[in-house]
């Protein structure tokens, strides 16, 4: 499959994701919530990772990947503990377009870290989903 079914899947996903949240975090302490679903997630992609065999690899893994990776995942694990205390207070319906705006960052911060090119179409739809964030929390 191409980036792009991949990309679509990711979306479909994280949409279910806002909505099975929304639901779990009721009444329960947003920390909480978070470690519970992380513990899923550890769970269940390390059991893919053994069904499909791909655990073999982890020593060919570089030093640089090591930390590359480690300062990702706590960057996600602040996300999804902002995410989830964010989806305890308001409606998904906003949360949701305000935490995609992390497109609009990756476009800028892309092109200033890691020397991606800024287009013109880029940065218009930057701006639009920026744009269309701010609507929808003000909707």
């Amino acid at each position: 499959m191409s980036w792009l079914v991949w990309s679509i899947l990711s979306a479909v996903f994280a949409a279910a994701t806002a909505l099975l949240a929304k639901v779990g975090v009721e009444g329960i302490d947003s920390n909480l919530a978070t470690a519970i679903r992380t513990s899923f997630v550890v769970v269940f992609t390390w059991a893919l990772a053994l069904a499909l065999e791909r655990h073999r690899g982890i020593t060919a893994i570089s030093g640089r990947s090591w930390v590359f990776l480690a300062a990702s995942g706590v960057a996600t694990g602040l996300s999804w503990l902002c995410y989830f205390r964010a989806l305890q207070l308001g409606p998904a319906s906003k949360v949701a377009p305000i935490d995609k705006l992390s497109v609009v960052f990756v476009i800028v911060l892309a092109w200033l870290l890691l020397g991606e090119s800024m287009t013109w179409l880029k940065a218009a739809g930057g701006v639009l989903i920026a744009g269309g964030a701010i609507l929808l929390a003000l909707g």
